[in-house]
């Protein structure tokens, strides 16, 4: 399966919501996946969402999550533009060319979900964040 691309959506702890609202909108199947499943931050930020991701019947994606401990939500800051998939060759070099120039706020490293993970902001000021879906076992 080729890369997906697709618009990563940040909330200031409404992302249950509005991840909600938007299957009722567009329909399909909605995961999420919050702080305290993970591990990933303190027991105020446990039940908060640190992922979500809506498939859609028309072929949409669209992911979402909470602002973790420490990233300031500021309204026109919460979005991304999101590449990911199992191509780790093709989306590595997509991360070298997009973060040249740029600034890495995440270095495209192996994270604590197990995938290999990245987020810069391009030299134009578009935020991008690189997930390389990898196969535990």
């Amino acid at each position: 399966m080729a890369p997906l691309l697709n618009p990563y959506l940040n909330f200031d702890g409404t992302a249950r919501q509005a991840m909600e609202y938007y299957r009722e909108v567009f329909g399909g199947e909605l995961n999420m996946h919050t702080f305290g499943e993970t591990g990933g931050a303190g027991e105020e930020y446990a039940d908060k969402i640190m992922h979500a991701m809506l498939t859609t019947p028309d072929g949409f994606t669209i992911m979402g999550s909470d602002g973790p401990p420490g990233m300031e939500y500021a309204s026109g800051n919460n979005f991304a533009v999101s590449l990911s998939g199992e191509e780790e060759d093709t989306l590595r070099r997509y991360w070298e060319k997009l973060s040249d120039g740029g600034q890495v706020s995440v270095p495209l490293e192996r994270q604590m979900w197990g995938d290999v993970f990245g987020m810069c902001t391009d030299r134009f000021g578009v935020p991008w964040m690189v997930n390389i879906n990898t196969r535990q076992g």
